[in-house]
This record gives structure tokens, sequence and C-alpha cells, in this order.
């Protein structure tokens, strides 16, 4: 799966409540994009990549107010009736993490159970594989919700013949959740990618090449070395979500939804 474009087509966006300095609360909104690519997989018409959802939303279902992730997951079927996106049974869903907001939208890093958010997509999608951001909960797992989910973990999976592998939290003290000191997350992501992988599924993420993609250099180093088709991350925001990675590229889904299609 190779990307054919370096520059975005809007497709939608969605209004949302997000935590801002100092306790105030603003209202944004969540770009809603596609991307084409050269192939996908088997009996897959599209892939939805998003990360960074930290944020409350107005449900499309029922007017309530809901985790960001939930509400995306309802607009699929919403944006499906009206012909925007294909329907939800044609979308698989990747996710790059940190996907809990305060339920008020007024702390800004908050950490918090993000199982109705996979729950969500799960519900509608056939597969649903992921890995966890620093502020995701997400004890227990998410396998319940079918054999077609997964959180990644230094981990891979085939997705009709495509082949994903993440690794979930970011570089920072290992006596926190998800994180890892920077020797052992390049040792796992060195791991896991040593085949490189069709996509790599990172929260914290390879620096790009230009000033307003900033990102870890060493991430970056490494995987020059055997580079991924397409590198997915966020944990930073990047003005320009695209950057070339070796024969690959690195996509920046960080407060914004990709849709990968041919």
């Amino acid at each position: 799966m190779r990307l054919l474009d370096d520059l975005p087509k809007r497709l939608a966006t969605i209004p949302y409540r997000a935590a801002g300095p100092g306790g105030a609360t603003r209202t944004l909104q969540l770009a809603v994009e596609s991307l084409r690519v050269d192939a996908l997989p088997a009996g897959c018409p599209a892939l939805l990549a998003t990360g960074d959802l930290q944020g409350i939303a107005v449900s499309p279902d029922d007017g309530k107010p809901v985790l960001l992730g939930v509400a995306l997951a309802g607009y699929l079927r919403l944006w499906a009736g009206s012909g925007l996106l294909p329907p939800p049974g044609d979308i698989t869903v990747l996710l790059t993490g940190d996907l809990y907001s305060a339920p008020n939208a007024d702390l800004r890093g908050a950490s918090g159970d993000v199982h109705d958010v996979w729950a969500a997509f799960a519900a509608g999608c056939p597969a649903v594989l992921g890995i966890a951001g620093n502020h995701d909960v997400v004890t227990g797992g998410v396998s319940g919700f079918g054999p077609g989910v997964a959180l990644l973990d230094g981990t891979r999976r085939d997705l009709g013949g495509l082949t994903v592998a993440g690794v979930s939290g970011v570089i920072g003290d290992p006596a926190k959740p998800f994180r890892r000191t920077e020797e052992a997350f390049l040792t796992t992501v060195k791991a896991v990618s040593s085949t490189p992988p069709d996509v790599l599924l990172l929260h914290e993420g390879p620096r790009g090449t230009g000033p307003d993609q900033p990102g870890r250099p060493a991430l970056r180093e490494l995987l020059e070395q055997r580079p991924p088709a397409i590198t997915l991350c966020g944990h930073v925001h990047w003005t320009r979500p695209v950057a070339p990675l070796g024969s690959g590229h690195i996509v920046n889904v960080d407060a914004r939804a990709v849709l990968f299609t041919t």
C-alpha cells in the first residue's frame, strides 16, 4: 500500500469542544480528509486512520455530548447514507491513540477510559486495529469487541494481506503507563519493523522533513533504514500531515481523520 497523494482532500468537518490553556474550553473542527493509495487489503474498500481525538462532540445519533471518537463513529453511518463515505461495513479503522477527554473538555492532558471509542467503531466496522496513547486507559484490553479488534504493542496483524504493526505509548518515565525509555521504545519499534510492515502505527512518531513537522529524530533515523510503506502517528500536530520517509511516507493524524482509498 503506497501513498499516491501528499495533499489531503477535505471531505467534512466535525465541531467539537477541547480543553485549552488555563482550563478554558475551545471550539474546534475535526478535519476529515482523504488520501489515495495504490492498493488496499482484499475485501477492504477503505481505511480510516485517526488519533488524538481529545474532545467532546454532539452525537449525531441522539444529540448528547460524547467523546469525539464516539461521535466520529456515528458520523460514519450518517455520511454513508449521503454517499460521502463508504458504509462503515466497508471501512477498517486504524487508531493511533489518545482518545479521551475530560467530560467538560476543561482539563488538558486528561487520562481516562477509551473503551467507548473502540466499541463505537467496532460496532459498525469489520476491523479496528490500534495502539494506546499516553493518556489512554484500556484496562482489560479490547479483544472482547470481536476477532477483528486488536490493541497492538510490539505486535503485528495481517489484514487481508496487509501487515499492520504497532507500538503503544511514548518515550518517557517507564513508571507511568504506556511509557518506555528511549532505548526500550526504539528496541521495540526495531523488533516489530525488522521486516517492514505495510503500515506502522505509533503514537509518538518520527520527525518529518519540515520545521512544522516535529517528532523524534532517533525514530526517523531508525525507520529510514527499513521504512514501512506508511507510518501513522500523532501526539504532536502537523499543519502539513504528510512527509516522505525513505521509500515510504509518514501521515500524521493528530486531531484529524484520514480516509485512504484507491
